[in-house]
């Protein structure tokens, strides 16, 4: 691997950590918070310590050759517990069973990482090896033991939280599933890289030299797998807002058609400004606003039996009875428009207000409705009757 598949990992999460402090200042309290960012925090440290660059510059400064080697397995543990304690607090349940559950492997693998270094101090390192520490070394007494350990910890993390998320991901759905799905990816990838590891050191042990296995397959199996894991594990939390502000453009967009429909040139209200910072859900907002307000002003000008005629039409074409309504609506708006740019009233007050009841029933139901009457303007069914209606009250044909 490259120094810098090491750096811009360790970079990436570092900004995600850096972006969801905020969250982690007004959560603190709450355990699912802390986990999260303990997760992030440990994922980027172990990149940026796990880089052949900065292995040399800490064994340089602390005068201990390898002394990189049992900082950088005290961080994958670490890691690997962030993962089982947020995976045992995110699937929740009782609190007394989640603070057991989550204490028990906090305590378990903070075991590991105290042994660790434990380990070395009482092992032999004098060369120093910047990639292939595990094979080197794998005969060497303590430090065999500290490289088992650290990689036994971290199989059976990648295993137990693999188990964990299939298990889960049958229960739930949308976001939270998918999320689950990546983590699995990422843990089996974890999982994988452990094998890889203590396959080699296992061939060390038996004569065998399998240690490409250890450094050249495993390296970037371990950094796809932190990076997938922590994508998973930020999927749920990020992926409802997205797809939220995807949806404000989305219906921002379609709403576009009614909007240059109901502006009449030359009597074009204010509307309020809005910073360029603004999310797009309030200037999704302002312009539902303004519809609604130049949909008022079209009251008088609404007529009722174009509204029957073009939701006859769309039943006889074996549309919904929903978008039937919408269509018979849409009729009604765009002969209106069509009715004000004329000048004089035209029809009754009674046809305009039971126009404008069946409009204001149809709008009331819910926010997308008004996303439906805008895409209803262009449909073919809606064409025919309002032809007909212009054809109803132009001068020729009442002359006849």
């Amino acid at each position: 691997m490259r120094n810098s598949d090491y750096y811009l990992p360790a970079i990436a999460l570092g900004i995600a950590f850096v972006v969801k402090l905020p969250a982690l200042r007004r959560g603190w309290r709450d355990p699912l918070v802390r986990s999260a960012h303990f997760l992030l925090f440990t994922a980027g440290v172990c990149f940026f310590f796990a880089a052949p660059p900065t292995i040399v510059t800490v064994n340089d400064l602390t005068g201990i050759p390898n002394f990189s080697g049992p900082l950088v397995y005290s961080i994958m543990c670490a890691f690997s517990c962030a993962c089982l304690v947020l995976i045992v607090n995110w699937r929740g349940g009782p609190p007394e069973t989640i603070r057991r559950h989550s204490r028990r492997w906090i305590a378990g693998y903070t075991a590991v990482i105290v042994a660790l270094p434990v380990f070395f101090a009482l092992g032999d390192a004098p060369v120093e090896r910047l990639r292939d520490l595990d094979t080197y070394y794998a005969t060497t007494p303590f430090l065999r033991e500290m490289i088992v350990t650290y990689l036994v910890a971290h199989i059976t993390s990648a295993a137990v939280t693999t188990a964990l998320c299939l298990s889960w991901a049958r229960q739930v759905q949308r976001w939270l599933r998918a999320g689950l799905v990546v983590l699995v990816i990422g843990f089996v990838l974890n999982l994988v890289f452990g094998i890889a590891k203590l396959s080699a050191v296992i061939g060390r042990w038996s004569g065998r030299d399998w240690d490409a296995l250890s450094t050249t397959v495993a390296p970037p199996i371990v950094a796809a797998g932190g990076l997938i894991v922590t994508f998973g594990f930020l999927l749920p939390l990020l992926g409802p807002q997205i797809s939220g502000l995807v949806r404000c453009w989305v219906n921002y967009a379609r709403l576009g058609v009614l909007w240059r429909l109901l502006r009449t040139p030359g009597k074009r209200r204010v509307l309020p400004r809005i910073p360029w910072w603004s999310d797009p859900d309030m200037r999704l907002a302002v312009r539902e606003t303004a519809i609604h307000d130049e949909l008022l002003d079209l009251q008088p000008y609404f007529d009722d039996l174009v509204r029957q005629r073009a939701y006859d039409r769309a039943i006889e074409s074996r549309l919904p009875e929903e978008d039937a309504d919408v269509v018979g609506a849409a009729a009604m708006v765009v002969a209106a428009v069509d009715a004000r740019s004329r000048g004089p009233l035209r029809g009754s007050e009674e046809a305009s207000a039971a126009g404008a009841l069946a409009l204001t029933s149809i709008l009331s139901s819910e926010r997308e409705r008004l996303v439906h009457l805008s895409r209803a303007v262009e449909s073919p069914l809606v064409a025919p009757v309002t032809a007909a209606r212009q054809f109803a009250a132009s001068p020729e044909s009442s002359s006849s």
